[in-house]
C-alpha cells in the first residue's frame, strides 16, 4: 500500500511535473519567476491553495451537486486565494507589488482547477493530500529553476544577495518576460534530452539482457 500513495506524491514532482511536462500555469512562471523570492513566494502561495482546495473539495464532494460543481470549486478556490493576497501583503508590500494581479490570477490557474476537478473531487483526502502536495511541490520547484536562472543572469544576485563583482555584465534580458521563455525553453531541451537519454540506455539494457 506504501508504494502507490509514494508514487502520488512523487509523480507531481517529476513524472507530470506542472510547468515542465504538463505545461500548466505557464503565465505567472513566465511573468513572476523574474526573481528566486518571486518564484518562490508564487510557488508556495499557489501550493497552499491546491493543497487547501484539494482537502477541501475532497471533503465535501458527496455534498456539492454535479451541475455547480465549477462554481463551487471557484468559490473555494478564491476564498483561498484572498486570503493568500491579504497575507502576503501583511508580510511584505513590496513583495505584494512586485507579483501585482499575478496573486489574484490564482483563482484562474488550470492547474488548481483542473486538480479539483480530476483528482480531488473523485479520490480521498489522503490521497487527494499527496497529489496536491506533489503538484504544489513540482510547480515550486519549477518555478524556482527558472527564476534561479533568470535572478543569477539578469541581475547578478541570488534572493537579493551579490553573487559577482561589479565588473560583471549582466543580461538585461533575463529579466524580461521574453527571458522567461528562453530559460523555459532551455529547462524543457534539457529535460528532453535527458529523458531520451533514459530512454536508450533502458533500451540498451534490455536488448544485451
Amino acid at each position: 500500500m506504501a508504494q502507490p500513495t509514494t508514487n502520488q506524491f512523487i509523480k507531481g514532482l517529476w513524472q507530470q511535473n506542472p510547468i515542465f511536462v504538463q505545461a500548466l500555469g505557464l503565465c505567472p512562471a513566465l511573468a513572476v519567476s523574474n526573481s528566486a523570492i518571486n518564484a518562490l513566494t508564487m510557488g508556495l502561495a499557489t501550493s497552499f491553495v491546491l493543497l487547501s482546495s484539494g482537502v477541501i473539495i475532497s471533503s465535501i464532494r458527496s455534498l456539492i451537486p454535479r451541475e455547480a460543481r465549477i462554481v463551487s470549486y471557484i468559490c473555494i478556490i478564491a476564498s483561498l486565494v484572498t486570503t493568500v493576497d491579504y497575507v502576503i501583503k501583511a508580510i511584505s508590500l513590496d513583495l505584494h507589488k512586485s507579483l501585482g494581479a499575478f496573486i489574484s490570477l490564482i483563482v484562474v490557474n488550470c492547474l488548481i482547477l483542473g486538480r479539483a476537478e480530476a483528482f480531488a473531487s473523485r479520490n480521498t483526502v489522503g490521497k487527494t493530500v499527496l497529489d496536491s502536495a506533489g503538484m504544489g511541490a513540482g510547480f515550486t520547484i519549477a518555478l524556482l529553476c527558472i527564476g534561479v536562472i533568470r535572478e543569477v543572469l539578469g541581475a547578478g544576485t541570488l534572493f537579493g544577495i551579490g553573487l559577482f563583482p561589479d565588473t560583471f555584465q549582466t543580461w538585461t534580458i533575463m529579466l524580461l518576460p521574453s527571458g522567461g521563455f528562453f530559460v523555459l525553453a532551455f529547462w524543457l531541451l534539457a529535460i528532453g534530452l535527458w529523458n531520451d537519454a533514459r530512454e536508450r540506455s533502458a533500451k540498451t539494457a534490455e536488448e544485451t539482457a
